[in-house]
This record gives structure tokens, sequence and C-alpha cells, in this order.
């Protein structure tokens, strides 16, 4: 998946919804309906050259605070419990997993199976799992999938749809 580079005007935006200068970042991976970002893609290793596994990260505001509440409620320890239990979606999880370490191999392989969001053993992160959906779309990542159908009713509407 090839993305066009983050542009200087996109990257004031994430630093304004970020409140500090963004790290890594190589491009918008989504946008809100109002054309704002809602997801970049970011670098597998940081300036300094530190790793820095999170490929896609969460940057809208609104619908960060939206996947806290999801998040506050206890879906990821429900969602965990349920990799136990349902071989179906273990196994779209352990997908999601390869997927995603493709993507951020094929920028830049890091030497480790450490993807992000606790894939694919448990959900540890459900701000990184929603990333990943919007980045790659519908029928990639289960949870990321999930959390977007729960707030449905909030999420894209409001201030960020503007």
């Amino acid at each position: 998946m090839s993305l066009p580079p983050v542009t200087e005007s996109d990257r004031e935006v994430v630093a304004r919804q970020l409140g500090r200068p963004p790290r890594a970042v190589r491009a918008v991976a989504a946008r809100c309906p109002s054309g704002h970002p809602s997801v970049v893609q970011t670098s597998p290793r940081l300036e300094d050259g530190t790793p820095f596994p999170t490929l896609y990260y969460l940057t809208c505001p609104r619908l960060t605070s939206l996947v806290s509440r999801l998040e506050a409620s206890g879906l990821m320890r429900e969602m965990t419990d349920r990799l136990a239990t349902d071989e179906d979606l273990a196994a779209a999880y352990l997908a999601a997993h390869r997927s995603y370490l493709a993507q951020r191999d094929a920028i830049e392989p890091l030497g480790t199976e450490v993807s992000a969001g606790g894939m694919p053993g448990r959900v540890k992160c459900l701000h990184v799992h929603v990333a990943h959906a919007l980045a790659v779309g519908p029928g990639v990542n289960p949870f990321g999938d999930e959390a977007l159908a729960a707030l449905a009713a909030d999420w894209p509407a409001g201030d960020c749809a503007r």
C-alpha cells in the first residue's frame, strides 16, 4: 500500500491534533469527512533510530476520545476473551497481525514479529486497531472494524465531520 508523502500542511494539523510535533510521520493514511487527518502512517523507526512498531497512529481528537471510552468500558478484555473461544476470529486477527507486519516491513523491517495493539494474542489498544482499520479499509482488522461499528452513531459526526 503506497500512500503519498505527508504535506507540511498535514503535519501542522497533526501537530495541533496531538498538541505536540508528530514523530516519524510518513503519510496521512485516512481522513475524516471534513478532510483533516484521522490516521497517519509512521516510519518503523523514529528519527533517532529507535524502533516504533506502531505503523498507523490515530490523530483525530474526537475519534481518539470516542475510542478511549470504548477502552474504558472493558471492551478490550471482552475481545481478548473471545480470541480463546472463536477460532475464526483468532484466525482473522492473526491475519490482521501478519498484514500489519508485512506493510511495516515493506517500509523497513525491524527484525521482530511484534506488531502493535497486542496482536495477535490479545487486544491491548483499540486506538491502534481503529487506525489500522481506517488505513486499510474494512475486512482486514476484525477488532478495528468492530470498534468502528460500535462508534457508528457518534463518528463520523459532529465537529469532526464539518
